[in-house]
């Protein structure tokens, strides 16, 4: 089976477009290597993904040529503990950072565009 059908079937992509840019641009690894999309995975390898802040360490336990539900898909893969750990850890950190962008929202209002002339002068 195809790498980018598995990791589209097994829902670590949305789409399987996505899955082979990220598998050609280098964020899906497997056994340490850097793969093409088209390459047979099976049933043991060890794939390393990244999307976008996330990680995952994964092996492949099944295949499946369809896109199930989510958890017919957590069936397909068994993550390491370490990436587990890893991740979770990585979310409590973002629930206590701000985002920088949260206090924008769109356009800025005529009240807005009067205060940052009133700062520009």
């Amino acid at each position: 089976m195809r790498l980018d059908k598995w990791l589209w079937a097994a829902r670590f992509f949305k789409t399987r477009t996505l899955a082979t840019d990220a598998i050609n641009g280098g964020k899906v690894q497997v056994d340490g290597s850097r793969i093409k999309a088209s390459r047979e995975v099976k049933v043991g390898d060890l794939l390393a993904i990244s999307n976008g802040e996330v990680r995952w360490e994964v092996s492949v336990k099944a295949l499946s040529e369809k896109r199930g539900p989510a958890p017919e898909a957590r069936l397909l893969y068994e993550e390491s503990a370490a990436s587990i750990t890893a991740r979770e850890t990585q979310q409590a950190m973002r629930k206590y950072v701000a985002d920088p962008a949260a206090d924008l929202h769109g356009r800025p209002t005529k009240r807005d565009r009067r205060q940052m002339d009133r700062y520009g002068r």
